[in-house]
């Protein structure tokens, strides 16, 4: 008695070959591996908060040499026209170097691996996000304050020349207050 022959594989619902499934495996770690290509923004932005770190501190060693030859010695120019907007210059370099620093940070955290010494912290560190969207809002927040700096340093500098610049100012302020009065609303209505 012959033995039935099993019928042919189609060619639709075919196995797929082993060195098909070995070319998908190679191609899929490769695509896994792409992930670290945000090292190129993740670096850079690092050695950018560093710099900017460093110009601010500068900025304010220079200031207190200045400030305290001004006192002590005497013979220098009157620095009370200087201080504020160089502190306030100062503080707004900073800003921008926790941006770069944030952003750093929270695109290595989502793209490429957990930071372990970060988990300890709790979720509100600014450090530790988990979304693409924390990421953004935690940065479009600090944006906002340097921008609001940045209007304070501008501020400085104003001379009235029309009562219609003072209720520009005015305006101004009213409608940062707003920003930072809705900004606030949306952060606590996040974290609940």
């Amino acid at each position: 008695m012959s033995q039935p022959t099993p019928p042919e594989p189609r060619p639709d619902t075919a196995v797929p070959s082993t060195s098909g499934k070995r070319y998908e495996r190679i191609f899929e770690r490769f695509l896994w591996n792409s992930r670290l290509l945000v090292m190129l923004a993740v670096v850079p932005s690092l050695l950018g908060a560093l710099v900017l770190f460093i110009i601010g501190t500068l900025d304010i060693l220079k200031l207190t040499v200045t400030a305290a030859t001004y006192y002590l010695v005497g013979g220098q120019p009157d620095i009370h026209e200087t201080v504020v907007p160089s502190v306030v210059m100062a503080v707004d370099i900073y800003l921008v170097a926790i941006v770069l620093l944030i952003f750093g940070l929270g695109v290595y955290r989502l793209f490429v691996s957990p930071i372990e010494p970060a988990e300890s912290h709790p979720a509100s560190n600014p450090f530790n996000v988990s979304s693409f969207d924390e990421l953004k809002d935690k940065i479009a927040r600090v944006v906002i304050l340097a921008v609001i700096i940045e209007f304070f340093r501008a501020v400085v500098d104003i001379t009235f020349e029309t009562p219609l610049d003072a209720i520009y100012l005015a305006l101004s302020v009213l409608a940062l207050a707003g920003a930072l009065y809705l900004m606030s609303r949306a952060h606590k209505h996040h974290r609940e």
